[in-house]
């Protein structure tokens, strides 16, 4: 079962206008956050629930973006932050790709703690479900791959991408390097999460709903 933080127990600021409904999309795209994360989140959840703060503000103050732009947010401790949820268009694929796919952003960075461990990929997949029974969520699970605008380059990288990878059956997480790619197997034991770095690196930045 999904251990879910309300956007009302992390402290979430509330969005500056509505959403754009989504009824249904191809699937998720999972994401790095691209900048430091600090490996003492590990011990301590709290720096978890800041560290989602932190994001939504530079998504609102920064991108000037209504809310934060990921649909949920898996942490290392196995718990999914609601964010923008299911049923509302996100904003961090990229212009014109929102629409297409529910965004998740696992807590792992280009520095500091940049290898998920098991119980962050077991999150990821959480969340998945989680999009799929609520949202309409399809059987997609990709990274983004969108070019950085003109205008935006230089900026920090929110909407890094997480590539996924076809995963094979009693697998279990392997240490790699590199911007988090994730994808499960079902199995009678349940998930079993496997994960791969990519070297792809782009995000979207700039001003959408």
């Amino acid at each position: 079962m999904i251990d879910l933080v309300t956007r009302a127990a992390w402290g979430a600021r509330a969005p500056r206008g509505s959403y754009s409904p989504l009824l249904s999309t191809r699937g998720v795209k999972v994401h790095y956050t691209g900048d430091r994360v600090d490996p003492a989140l590990l011990d301590d959840h709290d720096r978890c629930v800041a560290k989602v703060r932190q994001v939504q503000a530079f998504h609102m103050d920064g991108n000037g973006w209504i809310d934060i732009g990921y649909s949920m947010v898996a942490c290392p401790h196995r718990k999914v932050f609601v964010g923008r949820g299911p049923g509302h268009v996100c904003a961090a694929n990229g212009g014109g790709l929102n629409s297409a796919h529910f965004a998740v952003l696992a807590l792992v960075g280009n520095a500091g703690l940049v290898e998920p461990n098991d119980e962050l990929l077991l999150g990821v997949m959480d969340a998945i479900d989680y999009l799929r029974e609520h949202g309409g969520a399809g059987k997609e699970i990709k990274g983004t791959a969108t070019a950085t605008p003109p205008a935006a380059r230089g900026t920090p990288c929110t909407g890094g991408c997480a590539r996924a990878r076809p995963g094979r059956a009693g697998s279990r997480p392997r240490r790699l390097s590199r911007p988090l790619a994730v994808t499960c197997r079902r199995s009678r034991g349940g998930c079993s999460p496997t994960r791969r770095w990519s070297a792809a690196r782009t995000c979207a930045s700039g001003r959408r709903r």
